[in-house]
């Protein structure tokens, strides 16, 4: 190599040599930053949030001026890192697995116009639902946008996915599906840092038409992307993620995917696993590898962690008569986590459940933080619904939703982001007068807006409260979108100025309060009131950053 060439590569690429404590979040953020990311959009979710955070705080990103900060909702986020991808630059996109739901619209269609700049899309899953109303498997929507998807086993691989995803991405022209889990995402593991590459240039699609998806051009898009299966079925079965580990006893052959590969090792002290092993992490499933371990083995047992996307697949490929275990066939349960024990008696080897729990031992349920500004607001609500029947408020998701549990029992729904304003509405349209929506500051911006919309062009007969505690709460205190901007929202939507009422949620205001609540319930017609006062857990972090700039004054 010449003196000029190896000048090039020095300025091209920085090696890092260190080892890192990350968790899982905080390897995929660091590979971003490390492989020439420019952008990163996201709406927070657990077990997503850390992502952004993570380039947030970082002064390598600060220094790079990657653009890190919220979006107001999963859909925004996916296609401004869409347009990114568009202009050439390395883009982002993370949130947890029902985000993907919010971002789907525009996720599937990115399958058709593909990436012109590396593009990964993180989601998060739940299974178990530590903090989430379900545990979908976004492994179904790769499958379904028909995109690669990799689906790390460790923080390393992890890290080394980013990597590798947005080489993928640039070279196959499309968007490239990351799919983790809340235990790989929250837990901690050394990580080695690869060649710090610059960022892209800025350049724009050599077909101009690319991401036009008018019907004539997007049924040339879609024959495309169906052609290009056959490349990525090609990336799949070549790609160094995907691994056939042999083994003497083919009485059993294993196929296990991303963090349930830990789960099995975790069963054998040497890491040596008697059976074959196909350990699949990059989709789709790789074929020539399946075939090879089914005409091998007398049976199959199938350990994925979330639905068995893998399991039904596998039993689409195959003749009858091969015998196929795994959470169809209830060898290992159909909901839930695994976890070294259950892949244990899938096996066949020792229980090592341990003992139950004592019964003296009991559930704590989560709270809202003593002084939280929700509660004087549902106390008020409380009062003021009293005098007529149950079942009237419609809530949504956030902090606020803990309002269903006791003391207050004051909430009767809570099914996705912004449902709480549609669904009473729908309630009100056919007669539950009054009904109640309530739904916080970032969650309005979120995906409240709209149906307000649809509320005032109806004029329907519901009050909304906006609980706007400034913040993103739930997930930590990020950003929110509404701020500042709550009522000019509402009277751009079309509500009535007049019945736009801000209260300060204090127990000194309660009868106040409770009184404009009592007033707004009896309109007959959209009104919003806006219990005000900032996040307790916002306001005790910015007092004690203040307190900590703060000389002493002697």
């Amino acid at each position: 190599m010449t003196s000029i060439s190896r000048s090039k590569l020095t300025n091209k690429l920085q090696f890092h040599t260190q080892k890192l404590l990350l968790l899982g979040d905080e390897a995929i953020a660091q590979a971003a930053i490390d492989a020439g990311l420019s952008g990163i959009f996201a709406y927070p979710g657990t077990p997503s949030t850390e992502i952004t955070e993570y380039v947030q705080h970082s002064q390598e990103a600060s220094d790079k001026n990657i653009r890190s900060a919220w979006s107001a909702n999963e859909k925004t986020a996916m296609e401004a890192a869409l347009g990114a991808s568009y202009a050439g630059k390395r883009a982002m996109v993370c949130m947890k697995h029902v985000g993907l739901n919010v971002a789907a619209d525009a996720f599937v269609n990115a399958g058709m116009t593909g990436a012109n700049g590396g593009l990964i899309v993180v989601s998060a899953d739940d299974p178990s639902m530590h903090s989430s109303q379900n545990e979908q498997d976004s492994r179904f929507y790769g499958k379904f946008a028909m995109i690669p998807t990799l689906e790390p086993s460790n923080q390393q691989e992890a890290y080394d996915m980013v990597y590798y995803g947005f080489e993928l991405s640039e070279k196959l022209k499309t968007p490239v599906l990351l799919r983790i889990t809340t235990r790989l995402a929250h837990s901690r593991a050394g990580v080695v840092r690869k060649a710090e590459l610059q960022q892209n240039k800025l350049h724009l699609p050599t077909n101009p038409k690319q991401f036009i998806l008018l019907p004539a051009i997007a049924r040339k898009r879609y024959k495309g992307l169906i052609d290009n299966q056959a490349q990525f079925m090609e990336a799949s079965e070549s790609s160094g993620f995907n691994k056939y580990i042999d083994g003497d006893d083919k009485s059993l052959g294993i196929i296990v995917s991303g963090i349930a590969y830990n789960y099995l090792m975790e069963n054998y002290s040497d890491r040596k696993v008697p059976y074959p092993v196909l350990k699949i992490t990059q989709y789709p499933t790789p074929l020539s590898f399946i075939k090879k371990l089914v005409d091998a083995c007398d049976e199959i047992l199938i350990l994925e962690e979330g639905y068995p996307m893998i399991e039904e697949n596998l039993k689409g490929y195959l003749s009858i008569g091969l015998k196929v275990k795994g959470r169809l066939d209830g060898t290992l349960p159909r909901d839930g986590e695994l976890n070294p024990n259950l892949v244990a008696k899938a096996l066949g080897l020792e229980d090592t459940r341990g003992q139950d729990i004592p019964d003296l031992v009991v559930d704590r349920p989560p709270s809202l933080c003593v002084g939280c500004s929700h509660i004087d607001a549902y106390n008020a609500l409380n009062e003021a619904l009293s005098i007529y029947s149950g079942g009237r408020v419609f809530s949504d998701i956030g902090c606020y939703t803990l309002g269903a549990l006791e003391p207050f029992n004051a909430i009767n729904t809570c099914v996705d982001m912004g449902a709480s304003i549609t669904m009473a509405k729908g309630a009100a349209d056919v007669g539950l007068v009054p009904a109640v929506a309530v739904i916080g500051d970032s969650t309005f911006t979120h995906s409240g807006m709209t149906g307000l919309l649809d509320a005032v062009n109806d004029n329907s007969p519901i009050t909304i409260i906006i609980a706007d505690n400034s913040t993103t709460g739930m997930t930590g205190g990020q950003k929110s979108s509404a701020t500042g901007k709550i009522e000019a929202i509402c009277i751009g939507l079309g509500v009535e100025e007049e019945h736009i009422r801000v209260i300060k949620p204090l127990v000194k205001f309660h009868e106040e309060n409770t009184n404009i609540i009592k007033e707004e319930l009896n309109y007959k017609g959209v009104s919003v009131i806006i219990p005000r006062r900032e996040c307790i857990q916002t306001l005790s972090k910015r007092m004690r950053q203040k307190a900590r700039v703060t000389p002493l004054v002697e």
